[in-house]
């Protein structure tokens, strides 16, 4: 489906009058402190990053989604920016692009993200048709950004200082240049800071300029109570103004910027947060039924159709199971997709997964339990009978007792690589 990329309102100024988005707040962790940022209080008059209402799962997500667009069908963007970061919660955000893919192809995918893990996952973004992405820049020097950022995390080491801040920026730059060529379109927000960057965010605008990104967004700061810069002014016109007119020369100015939080929805000049609140928080209460019915299945690694005994990656097919009247049913055999391709095998096998709930193995590697696990699909190291596994899947047994009964398989020889653990 081709979609019609001017319909972004953030993107577009002409547009926002006409053209929604809605935001979805499924990723409550950050990767990274700023020293402007304070995720702990909410009000519902109160427009800034990282504020919601509620945290909702892929699944109440999608949900939520239905229901914004029969109040309004204006909305034409589905974003994901917080409250934390998307891609210090890349399974759960993943998995909701999947299921609005799925459900409303026809709306136009953005992700707003501070750049610090998003590297890994560039081409599952290009495959999820996002074509809309932001990364908030706001120092292209390790000096200044240091005294921005309190802390970034990578993996689980913590970076704090100039070391931390370079790390940061080197992710950004990737950021910025790996999607421009996957032909996302890319939006670099820069904080103003008086003081701490101010003089320095028109260098901002110009390294953004010479990687491709295709506007700027100059947010002048917001004083939130209980952090460093709390004290720091929010600068007015006369600061703003000229600095984007500087900026402009290297790069498009994005002029209409409502600073917004991670669960707004409606048009930019008519948000709707706080009617749709109560909306929010109601899907946030649903129970996981509609996952189980979104994924009925259950893929299974075997040799002869009666144990689970074959690695993950040696296995050229998976049984499919399903349940039905309490009663376990071979659904089919699912080809895997073949060797050979490095870690893209694992997104595809997701794919080929992409119904079922879980998969059962008799040992898999690191990187292909983590990417399938990113995708929605739980992976279980049992070695037995394929219905003890089935079992405990699908009534909440003891999985960890179905655990290694032959000691050394436990991913031993599945290295994750894709090239077969034959």
């Amino acid at each position: 489906m081709t979609k019609d990329t001017t319909k972004h309102p953030c993107f577009n100024k002409e547009t926002a009058g006409s053209c929604g988005r809605v935001h979805l707040p499924v990723a409550p962790k950050c990767n990274i402190q700023c020293n402007y940022c304070n995720r702990k209080y909410d009000c519902v008059n109160e427009s800034r990053p990282g504020v919601t209402s509620g945290i909702l799962k892929p699944y109440q997500a999608a949900e939520y989604m239905d229901k914004v667009l029969a109040k309004e069908p204006r909305i034409t963007v589905a974003g994901i920016a917080g409250p934390g970061d998307p891609f210090a919660n890349p399974a759960e955000v993943l998995e909701t692009m999947r299921l609005l893919n799925e459900k409303h192809p026809h709306l136009l995918f953005c992700l707003s993200s501070n750049g610090m893990g998003i590297l890994p996952y560039l081409d599952d973004i290009a495959a999820l048709g996002v074509s809309h992405v932001t990364i908030t820049m706001s120092a292209v020097d390790p000096v200044i950004g240091a005294k921005i950022y309190a802390w970034v995390k990578d993996g689980n080491v913590v970076y704090r200082g100039e070391q931390g801040a370079k790390i940061l920026l080197e992710r950004q730059l990737a950021a910025i240049k790996g999607l421009k060529e996957r032909g996302v379109t890319v939006k670099v927000n820069s904080i103003i800071i008086p003081g701490i960057n101010d003089e320095h965010i028109v260098e901002v605008a110009q390294v953004a300029a010479e990687l491709g990104a295709d506007i700027q967004n100059m947010i002048p700061i917001k004083p939130t109570a209980d952090t460093p810069f709390a004290g720091i002014p929010e600068p007015g016109k006369e600061t703003v103004l000229p600095l984007r007119r500087e900026a402009g020369v290297f790069i498009e100015q994005m002029t209409h910027c409502k600073r917004c939080r991670a669960d707004a929805v409606g048009l930019l000049g008519d948000d709707q947060s706080a009617s749709l609140c109560g909306t929010l928080r109601a899907c946030s209460k649903l129970k996981p039924l509609d996952v189980e019915m979104a994924r009925p299945y259950v893929a299974v690694a075997t040799r002869e159709g009666m144990l689970v005994n074959q690695h993950l990656g040696e296995a050229k097919s998976f049984q499919i199971w399903g349940e039905a009247d309490g009663a376990f049913r071979l659904v089919e055999d699912r080809q895997a997709p073949k060797s050979g391709c490095g870690p893209q095998r694992w997104t595809d096998l997701a794919t080929t997964l992409k119904d079922c709930r879980a998969v059962l193995v008799a040992a898999v590697g690191e990187t292909p339990q983590m990417l399938l696990e990113e995708h929605g699909v739980k992976t279980h190291v049992v070695n037995g009978f394929i219905e003890d596994g089935l079992r405990a899947v699908y009534h909440g047994g003891d999985l960890a007792s179905l655990k290694g009964r032959r000691g050394g398989i436990g991913g031993a020889c599945c290295t994750g690589t894709g090239t077969s653990c034959g």
